[in-house]
């Protein structure tokens, strides 16, 4: 299996402009999210359909999910930060939570 590369600073930045509501995180090489659904339960149908997709292609994302809340950090660590996988799954996450009429 081929390791990730890890995405220059220029290459995650225009990766970023792509991603509505994805920032970089101060003092780490991550990019993260906050998403707000309208209950528990939407954000809990948010996790688990995102949890498909990222046992699928096998890279994972840190998240927390406090009620209707996930906070989401997606860092590729045996590249020691952002690769094109964790920018697919951001778009994947995006495209989820659209879905489910959160933009």
């Amino acid at each position: 299996m081929v390791m990730a590369q890890r995405l220059s600073a220029e290459a995650r930045k225009q990766a970023l402009n792509g991603l509505n509501g994805w920032a970089e995180i101060s003092g780490r090489d991550a990019i993260g999210r906050t998403f707000n659904f309208k209950d528990f339960n939407e954000a809990f149908g948010f996790m688990s359909r995102v949890a498909l997709v990222a046992e699928k292609n096998d890279h994972h994302p840190e998240w927390r999910n406090v009620y209707r809340t996930v906070e989401v950090t997606l860092a590729t660590h045996d590249a020691g930060g952002v690769t094109g996988l964790d920018i697919e799954l951001a778009k994947a996450m995006n495209a989820i939570a659209g879905q489910l009429g959160v933009a």
